[in-house]
């Protein structure tokens, strides 16, 4: 059982989770804060014990066993300009990394666009989803999903999965990581409103693709180059021969 008291006493953030909602179970905390109209408060944070129909980029189902990992979604409101919403989820990316860097002491990597990587096994993974009214983004939800306290990962996966107790060699506290979670990513979120230049530089310093070679899939679509670099709005930028074409989507892996 999630301890919110204990979550609580250890969250120092102005906005980011000051309303929280905590559920046994919902289908999608994604889907519930993006259609909720009770749930309207910048910052609002759903913690779900267990998703139904939780998932990943393109659909993909995420699989988390009830009550040992940590399934949450934030929401985001304002406006927000379309083309710098990726600096939103490399924000969370960073702040995943820093928290279990900074109380397991685990070497975490970063992998474009929205991996987070432990001795290259997947420990969490993060996806943005939003509403626009005109042509501006008015909602955002930033959905993240640790493997905090999970033993194993029966089946088959494209990039093996691993948890915070695999690698720390115990169980740990979810809510103290829940609050470090979000403690980091307010303040990330504040950097990236004065300049994205820290937030990207915090991500490349975690990125070890870069300067590599890699293969992109999209759909149907396959591209192989060099991971240059990432673009002011963190989006990839492929070397391929003399020429560099900037990617928005896609699942990158070394070649």
């Amino acid at each position: 059982m999630f301890k919110i008291e204990e979550f609580d006493i250890k969250l120092d953030t102005d906005y980011i989770g000051r309303n929280f909602i905590y559920s046994d179970e919902v289908e999608s905390t994604n889907a519930m804060l993006l259609a909720s109209k009770d749930s309207n408060q910048n910052g609002t944070v759903l913690l779900a014990e267990f998703q139904s129909k939780g998932r990943g980029r393109k659909e993909r189902e995420w699989i988390s066993s009830s009550g040992q990992n940590l399934t949450f979604s934030i929401l985001l409101k304002g406006e927000f300009k379309e083309q710098k919403i990726h600096l939103i989820n490399l924000s969370a990316a960073i702040a995943v990394a820093q928290a279990i860097e900074n109380l397991y002491q685990l070497n975490v990597e970063l992998k474009w666009p929205n991996d987070v990587l432990v001795q290259k096994k997947k420990i969490a993974g993060i996806l943005l989803e939003s509403i626009s009214k005109g042509n501006k983004i008015s909602r955002i939800v930033v959905g993240i999903g640790i493997n905090v306290n999970q033993p194993n990962f029966p089946g088959q996966f494209e990039i093996p999965p691993t948890s915070v107790r695999k690698e720390f060699h115990s169980i740990v506290s979810r809510e103290k990581l829940l609050s470090e979670v979000l403690n980091n990513f307010e303040e990330m979120l504040e950097t990236s409103k004065r300049s994205g230049k820290k937030v990207l530089t915090d991500w490349r310093n975690r990125c070890k693709m870069i300067g590599e070679k890699v293969k992109i899939v999209d759909d149907d679509k396959t591209k192989v180059g060099i991971f240059d670099d990432i673009d002011e709005n963190g989006f990839l930028i492929l070397r391929v021969g003399d020429k560099l074409e900037k990617i928005h989507y896609g699942d990158v892996s070394l070649r």
